[in-house]
């Protein structure tokens, strides 16, 4: 009965509470559910579904951080350690085919790299490729960044936004709860911080994502009462162009087996609660890599209304064991957003549209 309630406040645009929030998570009328999240995703962006022809850049495994739900993360000594250098990365890009729009960059916290290295690392890349935008750096490594040089957030994003820096993605938000972040993550940065990197960003004119990593060891208060605090930056800094749910996939980490991967009717859930709750946020998507390609399409009608990009080789969700493709070419693409019944948008890093591929 209560998601009459939640039908209710969406009809009139009126904002989700916390027990709409408990409802929805709580009920199992999934098909209702997905009708209340798409209603929502209709009005803000009609039947188009975007997507980006980028590529994703892991650029260390190497991290000071240890994250406990972490598969991807080294030391240093370990035969698969990785670090590459400026060139390799400019080379990798270089491989892509011409029209890439966004190179996607985050990696570990290198224990030994200067800051110098991540701001010639921008700058080359627009040297380089002028017309790409380079999203890069979470919070986390901003953070780390700025204790590296010791100054402070506004002057480390802006020298990263003189090299070039464009935007900068949403990770390491994990879930803003204390209990889990002592639990699993006690190296990274709280929540305030978090929030305070990206209202930085935004003040600076960087526009940012935001993520949040569920299906661990948080409870559904903890998911909801991460996702109004999302809002409530974008209310106070408006910033946020998307927001991206990432399920938690346990394989080759400290919790393997003790945690078995999230079912997609939660992942649909918390996607569909997302359109719901972030009313303020112009995009939610379906990130494909995690979710799959199959679910990735069926959550573009649990209120998504963006899968991502081709992405090229992205490695950390894969060292956790994600079966997804390493990358999808854009007729894949295509055809997975037409199949799912939607007008495909190619579109650039900052949802400017591109090319609409019309469903004729």
């Amino acid at each position: 009965m209560c998601l009459e309630s939640v039908e209710e406040k969406i009809k009139n645009s009126e904002p989700v509470n916390l027990e709409d929030a408990k409802c929805v998570l709580n009920s199992n009328d999934l098909i209702k559910i997905g009708q209340l999240a798409r209603s929502i995703k209709l009005k803000k962006s009609s039947e188009k579904v975007y997507f980006v022809f980028n590529k994703h850049i892991n650029y260390t495994n190497l991290c000071v951080s240890k994250c406990k739900f972490c598969a991807f993360y080294r030391n240093g000594d370990e035969n698969d350690a990785y670090t590459m250098e400026i060139d390799d990365i400019i080379e990798e890009i270089a491989k892509m085919p011409e029209g890439i729009r966004e190179v996607h960059i985050v990696g570990g916290l290198h224990p030994k790299k200067p800051f110098s290295y991540y701001v010639d690392m921008v700058s080359l890349i627009k040297k380089h490729f002028k017309n790409i935008n380079v999203k890069a750096f979470t919070a986390v490594e901003v953070d780390y960044f700025s204790k590296l040089e010791g100054i402070d957030y506004k002057e480390t994003l802006t020298i990263l936004k003189n090299a070039g820096l464009d935007s900068m993605p949403g990770g390491g938000a994990e879930v803003f709860s204390e209990r889990v972040r002592k639990k699993l993550y006690p190296n990274k940065i709280p929540y305030e911080q978090w929030a305070e990197v990206h209202k930085t960003a935004h003040s600076l004119n960087i526009p940012t994502n935001a993520t949040l990593l569920f299906g661990h060891i948080e409870t559904d208060d903890e998911i909801i009462d991460h996702l109004f605090k999302l809002k409530k930056i974008q209310e106070e800094s408006p910033g946020f162009l998307c927001f991206i749910p990432l399920s938690f996939h346990p394989a080759n980490t400290p919790l393997e087996g003790n945690i078995e991967k999230v079912d997609a009717v939660k992942e649909l859930k918390v996607l569909a609660l997302s359109r719901m709750i972030l009313d303020n946020f112009p995009h939610i998507k379906a990130y494909w890599v995690m979710l799959s390609p199959k679910i990735g399409q069926i959550g573009l009608h649990f209120g998504a209304d963006d899968i991502d990009g081709t992405i090229g080789q992205e490695r950390v969700t894969h060292a956790a064991g994600a079966k997804s493709p390493l990358g999808l070419a854009i007729n894949n693409m295509v055809g997975m957003i037409r199949n799912a019944g939607f007008i495909p948008v190619e579109r650039d890093a900052l949802y400017n549209e591109l090319k609409v591929y019309d469903n004729d």
